[in-house]
């Protein structure tokens, strides 16, 4: 008998609320998107015109600790948005992405 697990189940990490503009820079392209959430692994930006399944893109989340990550889409709600999971992070982006959520957490 399989299975199937619903999201929550499948997520690695937890995910925050949280509310932020947000630069995707593919190519010598910039989209601007809005931050819906955010976990250690990745993200759901808001756009209407989200990039497709596997497309590799670098995103800046505009905060206070400007967060400089690089992504990979991996599903997208056509006219809605996308879930990104993160494929790289500097020290500097880890660093600001646990004080981001150390912060989430706590509200």
């Amino acid at each position: 008998m399989v299975h199937s697990l619903s999201g929550s189940e499948r997520r690695r990490h937890k995910r925050y609320s949280c509310k932020a503009p947000v630069k995707i820079t593919w190519g010598n392209v910039t989209l601007e998107a809005s931050l819906r959430d955010i976990s250690m692994s990745g993200m759901y930006l808001l756009t209407p015109e989200p990039l497709w399944a596997r497309a590799q893109f670098s995103a800046q989340i505009m905060l206070p600790e400007s967060i400089r990550v690089e992504c990979s889409v991996r599903r997208v709600d056509a006219g809605r948005g996308m879930v990104v999971e993160f494929t790289e992070l500097t020290q500097e982006a880890k660093m600001n992405l646990t004080h981001l959520i150390w912060k989430l957490a706590r509200q």
